[in-house]
């Protein structure tokens, strides 16, 4: 996917002006805000518990190797 570039967000931002209108347009910038604020924070916590369990799995296994 190439990048979209300063001219396409322009083209962009005008699109969305004469479709939502100026009033509805910072509300719905907010909501997709807190949309990626949502996602980047679940995002977050599933990579915590994965590497959560691979270092129970390390510790599992260095107590094994020293049985």
């Amino acid at each position: 996917m190439p990048n979209i570039g300063v001219p396409g967000l322009i083209i962009i931002l005008i699109i969305a002006l004469i479709v939502f209108g100026p009033s509805k347009l910072p509300q719905l910038g907010r909501a997709v805000g807190q949309t990626l604020k949502e996602f980047k924070n679940s995002t977050k916590d599933i990579v915590d518990d994965v590497t959560e369990e691979f270092k129970l799995d390390d510790k599992e296994v260095d107590t094994k190797k020293k049985i």
